[in-house]
């Protein structure tokens, strides 16, 4: 590695963590100042406040990564060719692709850094955000969804016709087991409650139906059904309150991990609302891939050198990291309402800059 390289990956680099860390100090100044009251409200002490702010500047960060590695790169690039640094370089023989290269070594760095973050550190930290806020900040959620259809294990389906997720109580439950595409079995109850002590379901005046027919005759063709019941009896379901909390978002709280198992187990129930965790899961894969695409395009727009200073290229660089925020929400929010495919929604940003990219490269001076 030459010494403009270093010169150039400690620039980038430092300028963009300066800037995180300045944004991140306003941004959590501003959100300490807006929920003031409800701590008060709250009787928090400072440490549970400072538990709070921990888990969300992480969030925060995550959360201005890819506009704040293109204002550093906008920034940082603009400053160079303002004192002629890019023409010396290009002058000494140095190809524009050559140069390139400690910008591609620092999106690396930040690229790694936001995958690990937005995987597995930013996902913990916003579960315990998120438990904070629904306990401190937000309304109580009441489940309300009715006549409630899963299935939880291979060919064995459960019905609730309705759920309290305040006293942990399903009413009018059954559960049917099939072999071969016939009813084999089935339990019914008046209703089932959630012991947390136990950590079971408790059903109370269930019966259940098995359909067996070892002693049908042959010439019979109607099996024989057997009829147990009883008042209470403790089992254990695939399913738990979890099940029946608020979901909006919920998949910020996820690891990568969890996110792959939570949408395997949607997909198995055939449940609804799959999209919005099939495109938070690619939208993660393609975060990295965002980085390096912000960087070719930053370098681009700003290693001219312009008469009027470097803030013509700032600004130009803010209008385009904003239409790509917009392009990239206006996506993500198609692919949750079934409108595109999740891949489709998280790459198609990435692919349409990558297009708007090489025509700036094109006409940049070399």
């Amino acid at each position: 590695m030459k010494i403009i390289d270093q010169y150039i990956m400690k620039r980038v680099l430092s300028t963009f963590f300066f800037v995180v860390l300045i944004l991140m100090a306003i941004i959590t100044v501003i959100d300490i100042t807006e929920k003031m009251d409800k701590f008060a409200k709250n009787n928090l002490g400072s440490g549970a406040v400072l538990g709070y702010y921990l888990d969300f500047i992480p969030w925060i960060m995550g959360l201005i990564t890819p506009i704040t590695i293109f204002i550093a790169i906008i920034y940082v690039t603009s400053r160079m060719a303002s004192h002629t640094e890019i023409i010396s370089i290009l002058s000494g023989g140095v190809s524009f692709r050559r140069f390139l290269v400690p910008y591609f070594i620092a999106a690396g760095v930040v690229a790694s850094i936001s995958f690990a973050l937005n995987g597995w550190v930013i996902p913990a930290a916003t579960k315990s955000r998120l438990a904070f806020e629904l306990q401190y900040f937000n309304n109580r959620y009441y489940y309300d969804a009715r006549n409630i259809h899963l299935q939880v294990a291979p060919q064995v389906y459960l019905f609730i016709q309705n759920y309290n997720n305040v006293t942990n109580v399903g009413y009018q439950f059954s559960l049917e087991r099939f072999q071969d595409n016939v009813l084999v079995e089935k339990l019914t109850s008046d209703n089932i409650t959630w012991d947390t002590v136990k950590r079971t379901w408790s059903l109370k005046y269930w019966k259940l139906h098995r359909v067996n027919d070892v002693f049908t005759s042959a010439s019979t063709t109607d099996p024989k059904t057997f009829l147990t019941y009883g008042n209470e009896m403790d089992t254990a379901l695939a399913i738990s309150p979890k099940d029946f909390e608020a979901q909006e978002r919920s998949y910020e709280g996820m690891t990568t991990p969890e996110l792959t198992e939570h949408i395997a187990k949607l997909r198995f129930r055939g449940a609804s609302g799959v999209a919005m965790y099939e495109v938070e899961k690619h939208i993660r894969t393609a975060a990295p891939f965002t980085t390096f695409i912000l960087v070719f395009m930053g370098v681009t727009v700003s290693s001219r050198k312009s008469r009027g200073g470097t803030g013509l290229q700032i600004a130009l660089g803010f209008v385009l990291a904003f239409i790509f925020i917009l392009f990239f929400l206006l996506t993500r929010r198609f692919a949750e309402t079934g409108s595109m495919h999740p891949i489709l929604a998280a790459w198609t940003p990435n692919c349409i800059f990558t297009v708007v990219s090489l025509v700036l490269y094109r006409f940049t001076p070399r």
